[in-house]
């Protein structure tokens, strides 16, 4: 489990509320480009590409999705293959067998219960096989209908070093930043998090010399006074 700094916080930094706000600020100054790194042009690519990035790189995804996108246009041309044919297709991403019984799953229920359309919906899509909230919340951010903040490991990591969630469980951590961003930026906070994470805020050697947020994040503060 993750060490928890919102005591370290409270007593170094200020509360999370009175926090947030320049956190948001100064990361979209850092990273004016920051953005969905997966390439998609429609909502059944970006559905795709969404579930295949799972556990692999964005790089790596859209390596594979680059051809895939060329043979698959519409859900039937994914349930018209063999499944061995569509594992090898989308191997690169791994656990490929998983991803594509659960493409199979997703574009057999966009057919028969969605009338050929990726439904909008966080409950709704998060009835597809293979997509979890996080997916959701990807896939109906992307499409202009924000209805929860995406956690990935990025995310995750950032919250629990800002001071701004104890938990480790993703849905607990959503909820927390729920109640504490407003509602109109849980769309570009995931985009903010995940660039400062990979490009500053790194899992094994953070450059809290080279950070934005430094002065305000309790984390950096416990290892400079170490």
């Amino acid at each position: 489990m993750a060490p928890s700094y919102v005591h370290e916080a409270r007593r170094r930094v200020g509360r999370r509320a009175a926090r947030i706000g320049p956190i948001l600020e100064r990361l979209a100054s850092a990273h004016p480009d920051a953005g969905i790194a997966l390439r998609f042009r429609t909502d059944l690519e970006l559905l795709v590409a969404t579930m295949l990035s799972a556990q692999t790189t964005d790089v790596t995804v859209n390596r594979v999705t680059g051809s895939l996108f060329r043979a698959y246009r519409r859900p039937e041309d994914y349930l018209a293959v063999p499944l061995e044919r569509l594992e090898e297709d989308i191997r690169a991403t791994g656990t490929y067998r998983q991803k594509a019984r659960n493409l199979k799953g997703a574009m057999r229920a966009i057919v028969e219960d969605f009338g050929g359309e990726v439904p909008l919906e966080l409950e709704e899509l998060t009835r597809l096989p293979g997509v979890g909230r996080k997916t959701a919340n990807v896939v109906a951010a992307e499409r202009g209908a924000v209805q929860g903040i995406v956690v990935d490991t990025h995310v995750r990591r950032l919250s629990q070093r800002l001071g701004l969630t104890r938990h480790d469980d993703p849905g607990r951590i959503e909820l927390d930043l729920q109640r504490l961003v407003p509602r109109e930026d849980w769309g570009r906070l995931p985009h903010l998090f995940i660039w400062h994470g990979r490009r500053v805020c790194r899992a094994r050697a953070p450059a809290c010399a080279e950070c934005v947020l430094a002065d305000i994040c309790p984390a950096s503060r416990v290892r400079s006074v170490s």
